[in-house]
């Protein structure tokens, strides 16, 4: 009996040994001690890599990890986001968030993931807006002349997305359908896949961010109606929001965060936290960003997941208002 005793305290004592050394390891003094990998649920070359590489940049000139770009594309970033669902909890896989990981749960009803749930959040860290553009060949130079012309041609134009059920689609979507209007859905993998076509006028609309706007205004290859926020840009000071001209109420813009593998330790994501918090304030990168258009948005991890919360309730509502189907 007394031996049975013993070994029972034998075996609790390196129990919590295990633990105390698993907890040792897992604390932010420990972590990271190899490059983490932020994946990228797009194809490369969009803005929100981009940005994601200066952050890249400045964490491992203050901080000294690596953090390093995994691109996967696909089913408008599921096949990415998928993937960092399944990773191990421990902080070394990263996943790139943004709007399209809380409208795609309301178009694609079978996720192999939940959006909130299976995901630790870090940070909100930015916030941009969209701006739709028309190809010069289209005679219309305002946004009430361009939806009389799309009135009066149901489906002649082709309005270019990044992928089915993302953000640039509903943008799309929702103005169209608002506006009792037609146009043929041509869906890209990214942005930076339909440029050519843009420019050609083979696709002749889309919502674009401001940077990528401000580049076809000055070339002259693409016009612009309007701006997707409630507000008008402080770069385009001239140009109405959709919400002031056609649709009282729209308002739509991408964001960017990141968040890790649902379960992985408070510690670690707290570390995350501040070291993407402190780049985000490096002149560096606040200065390029606002530049660009891009508005910074720090927040909590707790804060953060309250706005994936809320914004996954935000599309279920509106995509089911406006009909969006998986396929146009």
């Amino acid at each position: 009996m007394r031996i049975r005793l013993l070994f029972r305290i034998v075996v609790m004592f390196a129990g919590a040994i295990l633990l105390a050394a698993t907890a040792f390891a897992q604390t932010p003094a420990a972590f990271p001690n190899r490059p983490i990998t932020i994946v990228v649920p797009l194809a490369p070359g969009g803005g929100t890599e981009q940005e994601t590489r200066l952050y890249a940049q400045k964490i491992l000139e203050t901080e000294g990890y690596s953090l390093l770009i995994d691109n996967r594309p696909g089913a408008a970033g599921t096949v990415g986001t998928a993937f960092v669902a399944r990773a191990a909890p421990d902080g070394y896989t990263l996943l790139q968030v943004i709007a399209d990981h809380t409208i795609t749960p309301a178009s694609y009803p079978d996720l192999p993931y939940d959006p909130v749930k299976d995901f630790a959040p870090i940070s909100l860290v930015s916030k941009r807006p969209y701006i739709l553009m028309l190809h010069p060949s289209v005679p219309a130079r305002t946004l009430v002349d361009y939806i009389a012309y799309a009135r009066a041609h149901p489906g002649a134009l082709n309005y270019a997305t990044a992928g089915i059920g993302g953000g640039i689609h509903l943008a799309g979507a929702w103005l169209h359908h608002a506006t009792n209007t037609q146009v043929t859905f041509v869906h890209y993998k990214s942005t930076g896949a339909y440029t050519a076509d843009l420019s050609t006028g083979r696709v002749q609309v889309t919502t674009t961010t401001p940077i990528n706007a401000m580049a076809y205004i000055k070339s002259g290859k693409l016009n612009p109606l309007a701006v997707t926020l409630g507000t008008r840009l402080e770069q385009l000071p001239d140009l109405p929001t959709i919400s002031e001209q056609v649709v009282p109420g729209y308002e739509l813009a991408s964001w960017m965060g990141y968040a890790a593998t649902g379960g992985t330790p408070v510690a670690i994501i707290n570390k995350l936290n501040a070291d993407f918090t402190k780049a985000s304030r490096a002149p560096a990168i606040a200065d390029k960003l606002k530049s660009e258009g891009i508005v910074h948005v720090r927040s909590t991890p707790e804060q953060f997941r309250q706005h994936l919360v809320s914004e996954v309730a935000r599309w279920a509502t509106l995509v089911k208002q406006i009909g969006l189907k998986l396929a146009e």
